[in-house]
């Protein structure tokens, strides 16, 4: 099954700017490690993220291989981005790299990944994983990442104590969620948890996009880049419905990492966040129960959409045999499926690797397995643009960058979208 069917890569980066661009940038070096150990560059910091990694950790180190742990903080991933980069202008690359989207389609065809292909064969990989995973894990006919996990963008999370105090349903429309604002307000609650962050604003905005326009729109703006859709009636009715969520966060909302937002909802001051389903490996770790505790659905307008991202650890070339032994056991860790359910469990997500146990996951989870089913039939999947999936890392740059502008702003809804159309075309 094609889940992403059609989509249009589009790469700003040439490979040798982006190798000249990392030999130009820091000379920072970690000492090397032993041959017997791997070491795994990450930005999974929170409880829930470290909960589902020590999956994948277990089972490295029952086989004997020592874990590294390179962790750089940042839920966006960019201070990674940048360690990473000069890890590589060092000569002194990790043994694998979390990545996202696009960004392992440049690494790739700049040639500093490694080819998995021996491992892949080994473990069929081909059959053991959809084409929406494929098409970020292999590149121009060679593997070059083992994914752990798909995501889905558009989702909501509320406190259900919030919703029964005020005698409320989730919303299923933005004017039902907009709606709900003022009675959360005039019962002392938050109504939109949000942390004041770039990456987290264009989240936002992936999920206004997608339910104000349906995925075609969505394809069309963010994969296709359509000058026609990006400055059409329909991205301006966007920005407006981003300046109202502005007004539903609170006034300590800048700079507020999503884990700390998410930790609003689950101690119910807040009613609702709109993030990815990692959040809920959040709840997860903090002993809360879906349904019981608290609420997960698709965000307004997209109940019958699926908005993906992949998260995955690209393999870097391994200077000797022992440490690409070691290697190959992190990569088949990775896709056993026993870890593939322990670790999305924790995360929140959904397994990467097809027929992996349902076992333990609990109600959301499972609504969304069965949602990427219908979805992939109706053909109303789509590659986030927030993380990279729907564009590279240049594009999505622009989106984010008048995004957040316009957020914190009293930029117009109109102008906004005039920003947005010339911020593209440059870089495009």
């Amino acid at each position: 099954m094609n889940y992403i069917s059609g989509v249009k890569r589009i790469r700003s980066i040439a490979a040798a700017s982006l190798v000249t661009g990392l030999l130009a940038s820091s000379s920072f070096c970690l000492p090397a490690f032993a041959d017997g150990s791997v070491e795994v560059m990450h930005f999974w910091t929170t409880g829930g993220e470290a909960a589902a990694l020590k999956a994948v950790k277990d089972k490295v180190e029952a086989a004997g291989v020592k874990w590294v742990d390179a962790p750089v903080a940042g839920g966006g991933g960019d201070a990674a981005k940048a360690a990473l980069q000069a890890r590589i202008a060092a000569g002194n690359p990790p043994a694998a790299m979390l990545m996202l989207g696009q960004n392992i389609i440049d690494w790739a065809k700049a040639g500093m990944l490694a080819d998995l292909g021996e491992i892949a064969k080994a473990g069929d990989w081909e059959h053991a994983l959809p084409e929406a995973v494929k098409e970020f894990v292999k590149v121009d006919g060679r593997w070059v990442s083992a994914p752990t996990n798909i995501h889905r963008v558009n989702m909501v999370w509320a406190s259900k104590a919030a919703f029964e105090k005020i005698g409320a349903q989730p919303p299923k429309t933005w004017e039902e969620f907009n709606a709900l604002a003022p009675k959360f307000q005039a019962a002392g609650i938050i109504p939109l948890a949000h942390g004041g962050q770039a990456w987290q604003d264009v989240t936002l905005f992936d999920s206004v996009a997608l339910g104000i326009g349906g995925p075609d729109f969505y394809r069309k703006a963010f994969v296709d880049l359509d000058a026609g859709t990006l400055s059409s009636d329909t991205m301006v009715k966007v920005f407006d419905e981003m300046r109202l969520l502005r007004g539903m966060v609170d006034k300590d909302f800048s700079g507020r990492d999503w884990n700390l937002a998410t930790a609003m909802v689950i101690e119910g001051k807040a009613a609702m966040q709109i993030m990815g389903d990692w959040s809920k490996g959040e709840f997860t770790n903090a002993k809360k129960q879906a349904d019981v505790d608290f609420l997960c659905f698709p965000s307004p307008g997209t109940q019958g959409d699926f908005a993906f991202l992949v998260n995955s650890f690209s393999m870097f070339e391994q200077p000797t045999d022992e440490a690409k032994k070691a290697q190959a056991v992190l990569a088949n860790a990775i896709m056993d499926k026993g870890v593939q359910n322990k670790f999305n469990i924790a995360k929140g997500s959904i397994p990467a690797v097809i027929g992996t146990p349902e076992d333990g996951l609990d109600s959301c989870a499972k609504k969304n397995i069965a949602d990427l089913a219908e979805a992939s039939k109706a053909n109303t999947v789509v590659p986030t643009v927030a993380y990279t999936h729907a564009a590279n890392a240049a594009v999505t740059g622009a989106i984010t960058d008048v995004v957040t502008k316009h957020f914190n702003s009293e930029m117009s809804s109109s102008d906004a979208v005039a920003e947005l159309v010339k911020a593209i075309t440059a870089v495009k």
